[in-house]
């Protein structure tokens, strides 16, 4: 396994891995914790528990929670309020999460860009 690659036991990485390939422009990262990232914002994760959370403006958040029967992203005991939790039913259903994630991705490329640490 290559050093920048995600520990290949957590559950549904398969799944976020074709999810995340679906959009070329969209690099995947992490070395333990897979995610996404522009400008220094998340904008999509892997929980260690194979639960994918996609950061989506409130209207897109608000629609994909009623649509899909979603739920707030919880991680750690906190409620993660820009994030939706997708649920485990819609995991494979790549061609409908690559909208919403190339939607998360647009919303938080708008987002200002965070400071680097260098």
């Amino acid at each position: 396994m290559p050093k920048n690659s995600p520990d290949e036991t957590i559950p549904n990485l398969d799944l976020y891995k074709r999810l995340i390939a679906s959009v070329p422009t969209i690099e995947l990262k992490g070395k333990t914790t897979p995610y996404t990232s522009v400008n220094g914002h998340m904008f999509s994760f892997l929980s260690s528990e194979g639960k994918i959370g996609l950061h989506l403006s409130p209207d897109d958040r608000n629609a994909f929670i009623s649509s899909y029967n979603a739920k707030l992203m919880v991680q750690f005991g906190r409620i993660m309020k820009d994030y939706v939790e997708v649920p485990e039913d819609m995991l494979s259903k790549t061609e409908i999460l690559k909208e919403y994630l190339e939607r998360s991705y647009e919303y938080v490329s708008q987002l200002k860009p965070k400071p680097t640490k260098k």
